[in-house]
């Protein structure tokens, strides 16, 4: 064995559900709860990471991918060698691929390929005693946040809320009522002042509701308006709207595949690329495509709405990458981020800082969320 290789002895993922009082609404679906899926990897030496599998939607996803994870996967990867941190993605991936296919269930096999990845490559720096940010490379630990998560209802008061915890810029959700959408983009605009300011329409326009709506948003000053049509919708719908406006436009959320997002760094449309690590490729696949997107001349901004060890390594990769992106930072009630999301949850003047602790340095106290425990 060299001196990085390992050898997987468990992985275990482990399915939890914190019911909300206040549903997080989007364009096209509710959350009335906020479920999370944390992954355990523990090598032969006694050492353990930590991961988080991508679970939002639909309503019942959390139960079936710890049952993918732990069904399938698990033993697929118990006794694996890894020669690096890539290795088991590598792994899982390909021996999955002709099951992913068969079942129709590439998503899910994605989520939870890098919920695992995540977690080995927590453990792999463990092993390296190293922190996380500064294995992928990072020179500056401080990185800038942003609140997200801002509901139609309720967003002035959600905003205020956040500014009071030491944010200093703002995504508000669109695609509704477009009066509404206005209104509630000038509170916050007059609640943040000079600070940053995005919209996210969750793939709620046609092409002909964002020819028309998106151009009535200029004076609102956005840093950039995210996924306002579907993701899958032609190139050249992408390009139209960008030629209408004047702001940049986001997405990365939804493209799951290396080609997905070289197609989108060989175009001038996206001025904001958002892969999310726990949704596809972990950090195997997304610490390289962040680099591409830097190198592009695009702004790197990993995109994150769930609980807290998805988060922190969504911190670690942006500071391990660098640029002036921002770290996207759920503003929505959430144990399930608050206890387990490190110094992301202290926010000061707009920034986190990232501690030298070894790997992500946090180790979840599973048993303090036992109650919101499903699988």
């Amino acid at each position: 064995m060299t001196s990085q290789s390992f050898t997987i002895r468990s992985v275990q993922a482990f399915g939890y559900r914190y019911p909300l009082t206040v549903p997080v609404i989007t364009s096209f679906g509710r959350m009335r709860d906020r479920p999370a899926v944390f992954v355990r990897v523990e090598d032969g030496d006694g050492n353990v990471g930590w991961g988080e599998v991508w679970c939002n939607f639909p309503a019942p996803g959390a139960e079936h991918r710890v049952r993918l994870v732990n069904e399938v996967l698990a033993p697929a990867l118990v006794g694996f060698t890894a020669s690096g941190p890539s290795a088991a993605f590598e792994h899982l991936t390909q021996g999955t691929s002709v099951l992913a296919l068969q079942s129709g269930e590439a998503g899910p096999f994605a989520q939870a390929i890098a919920g695992i990845d995540l977690a080995v490559w927590d453990l792999h720096a463990r092993r390296q005693n190293v922190a996380l940010w500064k294995l992928l490379g990072g020179a500056v630990r401080t990185i800038k946040v942003y609140a997200s998560g801002i509901n139609p209802v309720g967003s002035e008061r959600t905003a205020e809320a956040a500014l009071g915890r030491g944010y200093r810029a703002l995504k508000l959700k669109i695609g509704f009522d477009p009066a509404t959408d206005r209104a509630n983009l000038a509170a916050l605009r007059r609640l943040v002042g000079e600070g940053l300011l995005a919209a996210d329409v969750n793939q709620g326009w046609t092409i002909a509701q964002a020819l028309e709506l998106a151009p009535q948003l200029e004076h609102f000053g956005l840093a950039w308006l995210e996924e306002p049509i579907r993701a899958d919708r032609p190139r050249r719908e992408w390009a139209q709207l960008r030629e209408a406006i004047r702001f940049p436009l986001a997405a990365g959320e939804n493209i799951a595949s290396h080609a997905g997002f070289a197609e989108v760094l060989r175009e001038p449309v996206l001025g904001v690329v958002q892969p999310d690590i726990a949704k596809w490729g972990g950090l195997s696949a997304c610490a390289g495509i962040a680099r591409d997107i830097l190198a592009s001349g695009k702004m790197f901004c990993p995109h994150y709405l769930g609980a807290g060890i998805g988060l922190l390594a969504s911190a670690h990769l942006l500071a391990g990458v660098g640029g002036d992106g921002l770290l996207e930072v759920d503003c929505n009630e959430n144990p399930l981020r608050d206890r387990f999301c490190g110094p992301v949850l202290d926010v000061h003047d707009g920034m986190i800082t990232l501690g030298d602790e070894a790997g992500l340095g946090i180790t979840p106290d599973l048993a303090a969320i036992e109650q919101y425990r499903t699988i």
